[in-house]
């Protein structure tokens, strides 16, 4: 079996940016002897190892999410371990440090601190949802260690200046707002409405859709927020389907997605629904909203659907891949961002790089990586630290209970 490999042979603008990548690289590095002076020594123990410090909602709200990025993240480690994986004079294994935290931004901070501290964590990941990214990053800036956030909220890799250790791999909401708003013109929808998440993510997704629409030409009716735990999801349906919309944008995560689509229909709207890629759950496609969900539309990264007729390149075949290990794993594989597995490879890939896991040249290597990964490619510079490249974006639709591509 393949083990997944980033692929920079699919690259357009990134292509371009993987020559300057390198240049900027070794400017990140210094002159041969000296260290960067963005970060100190890890402290941890030289035992062959590169620990990854992971923070997740395995329980509570985020563990639709959370749970799928779990299994990536354990898939992903243990192909690589199968060899393991040069770092300067040694071969080092992946040691994953997995902590749930419950949705819970404090207890996302406290279990960040503990794995930088005592574990000794030689980088972060974790953090699907946009409140607990953002309590990690402010210890990983304080401790000084790189951190790969999966949220898909916007502010989390900006500013730069206070956010020098913070890489996204999510796309942005304006990426993908753009993309939403050129589908809905191709569609023909004039006014939509707009049903939104409580807390970050919506209220990027709101900003986003608001300076979308009118550059399709699509007039945006009325903006409902979802009530925060999901909760009171009945009378925000039924807010948002009293204006008689054209088509209703769902700006969420899952479970809420697929809930909501559900409500919708029950408040008797008909017409065509849109999701964000937080969507893309197995929750979302489950039996009680199969019939609610069926036809809509998502924007996801291009990991959502492949064949193996199709692949073509590197990625392609390590899609494939983790998909059948999924799917031996797991007993079903429904589609998602595996956006953990792209966290570990940049991390291997860096270390790989820096031939050593100090935290400082980590992170000065994190920000050269241009790279085709699982679930889309990243173009990171020591002035870009994310999110995904906007052509890794397509369409899906749901047909007969899966997402099949659109466009």
């Amino acid at each position: 079996m393949a083990t997944p490999a980033f692929d920079p042979s699919v690259l357009t603008r990134r292509g371009v940016l993987a020559a300057a990548a390198s240049t900027l690289m070794l400017a990140a590095c210094g002159r041969p002897g000296e260290r960067p002076d963005d970060g100190p020594a890890s402290n941890a123990p030289d035992d062959h190892e590169l620990v990854v410090g992971v923070s997740l909602e395995l329980t509570g709200r985020g563990a639709a999410l959370g749970v799928l990025q779990q299994r990536a993240l354990e898939i992903t480690a243990d192909t690589l371990n199968v060899t393991g994986f040069p770092v300067g004079k040694l071969r080092r294994t992946v040691r994953l440090e997995i902590r749930d935290n419950g949705g819970n931004p404090a207890e996302a901070a406290k279990q960040a601190t503990d794995l930088i501290q005592r574990t000794q964590a030689h980088a972060l990941t974790g953090g699907t949802l946009a409140e607990t990214s953002m309590a990690i990053i402010d210890v990983a800036q304080d401790l000084r260690t790189p951190y790969l956030s999966l949220a898909a909220g916007d502010g989390i890799a900006l500013p730069l200046a206070e956010r020098a250790f913070v890489f996204k791999l999510a796309p942005d909401a304006a990426e993908v707002a753009r993309r939403l708003a050129r589908l809905l013109g191709t569609l023909e929808i004039r006014r939509v409405a707009l049903l939104a998440a409580d807390g970050l993510h919506g209220d990027s997704g709101v900003r986003a859709v608001r300076a979308a629409l009118p550059r399709a030409d699509v007039q945006l009716g009325r903006t409902v927020r979802l009530p925060a735990g999901g909760r009171g999801l009945r009378t925000a349906a039924a807010r948002a389907a009293a204006g008689r919309p054209d088509g209703v944008i769902v700006w969420g995560t899952a479970p809420d997605s697929g809930a909501a689509a559900r409500e919708l229909r029950r408040a008797g709207y008909r017409g065509p629904l849109f999701f964000d890629a937080g969507a893309v759950a197995d929750d979302t496609l489950a039996r009680p909203n199969a019939t609610a969900v069926e036809g809509a539309y998502v924007i996801h990264p291009a990991c959502l659907s492949s064949s193996p007729l199709t692949a073509a390149n590197s990625a392609q075949v390590a899609r494939e891949d983790f998909a059948y290990r999924y799917l031996q794993r797991h007993g079903s594989y429904t589609g998602f961002a595996p956006y953990a597995s792209d966290a570990l490879q940049l991390l291997v890939s860096a270390a790989r790089m820096a031939t050593n896991v100090d935290r400082g040249r980590l992170r000065a290597f994190l920000q050269t990586q241009v790279v085709e990964g699982m679930a889309g490619a990243y173009a990171f510079a020591p002035t870009r630290h994310g999110g995904m490249e906007p052509d890794s974006l397509g369409v899906y639709q749901v047909h007969q209970g899966s997402w099949e591509r659109y466009a």
